[in-house]
């Protein structure tokens, strides 16, 4: 098949919760961290946005929070979940402001990337 995708197995190995539906996200817009081979930038991580954390984004250069109404883009606010490229999510650890992460709903994949130790610390209580 085509469109063969990882199985949707979370971090900690149980099957993978969805993250958001409004607004919805995910690299295929299912609502869920889901990825495969054309994601190349592992989009795997379910993150609850913040203000920091949008701002900081906007600043390394992926502004989340304007509106793209053109790619129907609602931009994102604090409170928010998102599937996050694993990448920039750590980038954003190492510069202190990584927003929380729901685990359960972080696919496996993302392990590549980012320790579990690190998603871990980030979880949402």
């Amino acid at each position: 098949m085509a469109n063969q995708r990882a199985a949707s197995v979370n971090v900690l190995g149980g099957p993978l919760a969805p993250c958001s539906s409004t607004p919805l996200t995910g690299f295929y817009r299912n609502g869920c961290c889901d990825t495969g081979p054309e994601d190349r930038g592992s989009h795997t991580v379910c993150a609850v946005m913040t203000a920091e954390f949008l701002a900081y984004s906007k600043y390394v250069g992926n502004d989340l929070s304007t509106p793209r109404p053109e790619w129907g883009f609602p931009g994102l606010k604090p409170g928010d979940r998102w599937c996050l490229c694993a990448g920039r999510f750590l980038q954003a650890h190492d510069e202190g402001c990584a927003p929380r992460v729901d685990l359960a709903a972080t696919h496996g994949a993302a392990l590549e990337i980012v320790p579990l130790d690190v998603l871990e610390r980030h979880a949402l209580p």
